[in-house]
């Protein structure tokens, strides 16, 4: 089966997207790059990379990784992301290609969730892309909802990604997520049909 990447812009549902897919295709094989880059920043030598390049203090006391002190910094700062990006997407690309190469002589669809998947390039290992995008005005209304950040930080992590006007462009299907959740299953749906033909 086909290796379908899934993208699209921060707050515009991609995650819901992949939960209507995992209800139409129970068997179906997902990756999550988000959750990878959560897991990765607990192995030792990646810590160790990420306190080099920003400094202890991202790490809490008890060692945790203070997310939103490190989304502030890379933000605000391309070179700190292009660090950050450094560090995390090798790795991730490394664990999501080996995985696709593996359920491509499966009869299971392969789904990879990658909100980067243009920026690194990751279109290549992908038979299809899916962008999962919708107007400006909701993803900041959905952004401000689901993060505790100000307007002007909302504004700056939107600016800071490929366009989605781009990311469409490029893509094999555009998903349009500013309805309900019924509509986003639709059009899963749809995807699903044409792809099993």
């Amino acid at each position: 089966m086909p290796a379908i990447g899934i993208t699209g812009g921060v707050a515009t549902g991609k995650s819901t997207f992949c939960d209507c897919l995992r209800e139409i295709l129970p068997a179906a094989k997902f990756f999550d790059a988000d959750r990878a880059a959560h897991e990765l920043v607990d192995l030792p030598e990646v810590r160790e990379e990420l306190i080099r390049e920003f400094g202890a203090e991202i790490f809490s006391h008890a060692g945790d990784l203070n997310r939103d002190k490190l989304r502030v910094i890379v933000f605000r700062d391309a070179a700190k992301k292009r660090a950050l990006e450094e560090i995390l997407h090798p790795r991730i690309r490394r664990q999501w290609s080996a995985l696709a190469e593996t359920h491509r002589n499966s009869s299971d669809f392969f789904f990879a969730d990658i909100p980067l998947l243009y920026e690194t390039g990751g279109e290549s290992l992908c038979d299809r892309v899916v962008v999962v995008a919708c107007s400006r005005n909701i993803q900041l209304e959905r952004l401000l909802r689901k993060k505790s950040i100000g307007q002007r930080e909302a504004e700056e992590m939107i600016n800071s990604q490929m366009p989605l006007e781009e990311k469409i462009r490029r893509a094999d299907h555009a998903v349009w997520n500013n309805g309900g959740r019924s509509v986003l299953m639709e059009q899963a749906r749809n995807l699903v049909a044409l792809w099993q033909l």
